[in-house]
């Protein structure tokens, strides 16, 4: 056998190792063996995610609240009391909205997922697809209506101030009692428009949450914040140190301001409607359980 033969056997040799260790099980390349056998479906991961979500895992039905405004929602540190795991957080948020969002997820037969957003952000993340709904003690006013849409109601309730106990304002019956305050109410909600109802008032700047105006109320540099009754209930319980007016002579509101309502993306007239089947299955006594149990239930402090 000459030289250039013996040569030839050889690279035929190392070209046929090679191919059988660039191939796997039944004849199938190495890399692809999942993808053939189906162990790995095209463009899934390695958990076997599809698109972002599982292979049969149930739909997710994503709502934003702030978890800052109890009773209607708070954040706490475990699932106690029926509270949901916050999305990417260790926290839990729980609450009258929580209860409904359960069990309108439920209704729906999709998984409730809680996305803690501030409240200024809870439109934007609608609009965007971050959520699928707000369930976050939101009323469904005129303004709000241009930008998103609106379930049938949750809740109705009426406006109150909350003060400092014991002070010159506890036992206001009139909101022109407040004449020479110093008042103020939530960032871009309707109750901090309706302050310009008294006379003489003074109206502060706006703040982004209840737990900071609460903190403003102690110290002195509030005499009074204007709140919806349920939240009003819950500083009161919360923080002996509060008090909260009721006016025989109160602040004049159109029935969708003080009104809750889920808030659905423009146009999502299926969801929409879905929601309002769901609702439709509840009283206004099963609501006002609800509510009592939450103003029951929220933690200690919300400070």
């Amino acid at each position: 056998m000459n030289k250039k033969l013996t040569l030839m056997i050889v690279i035929a040799l190392i070209l046929s190792m090679l191919l059988v260790g660039c191939w796997g099980k039944g004849n199938t390349p190495t890399g692809q063996e999942g993808e053939e056998n189906g162990d790995v479906s095209a463009g899934q991961n390695e958990t076997g995610e599809a698109n972002g979500s599982a292979q049969g895992e149930k739909e997710v039905f994503r709502v934003g609240l702030e978890a800052d405004y109890a009773p209607f929602n708070w954040t706490q540190m475990d699932s106690s009391k029926g509270a949901v795991k916050i999305d990417g957080s260790p926290e839990y948020a729980g609450g009258y909205d929580v209860e409904i969002a359960k069990i309108i997820a439920e209704g729906l037969g999709k998984e409730l997922v809680i996305v803690k957003i501030d409240w200024d952000g809870l439109v934007p993340a609608l609009i965007s697809n971050k959520i699928d709904a707000i369930i976050a003690g939101m009323s469904p006013t005129d303004d709000r209506k241009e930008t998103i849409d609106f379930s049938d109601n949750y809740y109705k309730s009426d406006l109150v101030m909350v003060v400092k106990k014991g002070s010159k304002y506890e036992n206001a019956t009139s909101i022109q009692d407040f004449n020479g305050a110093k008042i103020t109410a939530q960032l871009n909600t309707f109750h901090y428009t309706v302050i310009d109802q008294i006379k003489g008032v003074k109206k502060e700047a706006p703040m982004d949450t209840f737990p900071v105006m609460r903190v403003a109320i102690e110290s002195g540099i509030l005499d009074g914040y204007v709140s919806e009754r349920p939240e009003a209930v819950s500083a009161v319980s919360a923080n002996k140190n509060f008090a909260m007016v009721e006016f025989t002579d109160g602040f004049e509101t159109s029935d969708d301001d003080t009104a809750i309502a889920v808030g659905v993306r423009k146009g999502d007239d299926e969801l929409r409607e879905k929601i309002n089947e769901i609702l439709a299955g509840f009283t206004e006594e099963d609501f006002l359980s609800i509510m009592n149990t939450a103003i029951k239930d929220q933690p200690a402090e919300q400070e």
